[in-house]
């Protein structure tokens, strides 16, 4: 496998990471959100990852079984709503429970630590290789 061709994977894992944070600033920015377009809370979304081969790769990386990732859809959460009991909002049901957004605020905060951290290691890898790569040049 080339050196060469760790720039298109760690570009590829930057991408991805950073369309990971923009769902969870979605997410944190909504948490509050009572009723959306269809009556209902807002519905926490998640991205889902997907390997994918890299186009102009490198056929060693390649027959190696390495490959590049992207997001291959951002689904909504299965998770229940949140509902807490306050008879005087005007989004209470009969019962004066209001449902609100399956959004955890501490669960999104470790969700975008480890995003960051994730983000953080493609791009050192990245540095890692460019520097390599120069030094081979100027051997």
């Amino acid at each position: 496998m080339s050196l060469l061709a760790v720039f298109p994977i760690a570009g590829s894992g930057m991408l991805a990471e950073s369309q990971r944070l923009s769902v969870i600033a979605s997410n944190v920015a909504n948490a509050n959100s009572m009723a959306g377009p269809e009556g209902e809370p807002y519905r926490a979304r998640e991205p889902v990852f997907e390997a994918v081969s890299l186009q102009g790769g490198d056929a060693s990386a390649a027959s190696a079984g390495v490959s590049g990732v992207r997001v291959a859809a951002i689904v909504q959460s299965d998770e229940p709503f949140r509902e807490t009991y306050d008879p005087g909002s005007p989004y209470a049901d009969q019962s004066g429970y209001v449902r609100q957004p399956n959004v955890d605020p501490v669960e999104e905060m470790v969700n975008m630590i480890s995003a960051q951290q994730d983000y953080q290691a493609d791009l050192e890898a990245f540095n890692v290789a460019k520097t390599l790569a120069l030094r081979t040049l100027s051997i």
